[in-house]
């Protein structure tokens, strides 16, 4: 005839059962942390030199912008000037045809995930000067 165990030593070994489970949850969730933390940390970095990206987007289009500006007014000091405080760096292309005159400017991105992309900003103007 089996023996049968009373109630009191089965609970304890439920009790011990339930220990060792959660003792492998720990570990489990231990590795899954370790696992997701790196591509946590990736999609971060892009998400930040995405928004540093679209900010010197946004600059070289306001400095192209305020240059031509200032070319059309015949003041090409002042659109030098702008697109060396608001894009140091960049590289300069001014166009005069049919009554406006146009300017892009052009920089790389420098360092970080997108430093292979060229970012450029045209803004044109009337051409005021003779």
């Amino acid at each position: 005839m089996p023996s049968r165990r009373g109630g009191a030593d089965r609970d304890a070994d439920r009790g011990a059962d339930r220990a060792a489970d959660r003792a492998a949850d720990r570990g489990a969730v231990t590795v899954e942390f370790a696992v997701a933390l790196p591509a946590v940390a990736v999609v971060l970095t892009l998400a930040v030199a995405g928004v540093l990206l679209v900010d010197a987007q946004g600059r070289l289009q306001v400095a192209a912008a305020t240059a031509a500006r200032a070319w059309g007014r015949d003041d090409d000091a002042a659109g030098r000037s702008a697109v060396d405080r608001l894009a140091p760096g960049a590289v300069v292309g001014v166009t005069r045809a049919d009554g406006l005159v146009c300017v892009t400017v052009t920089r790389g991105t420098g360092s970080g995930p997108f430093a292979g992309l060229t970012l450029r900003g045209t803004g044109c103007a009337a051409d005021g000067g003779g």
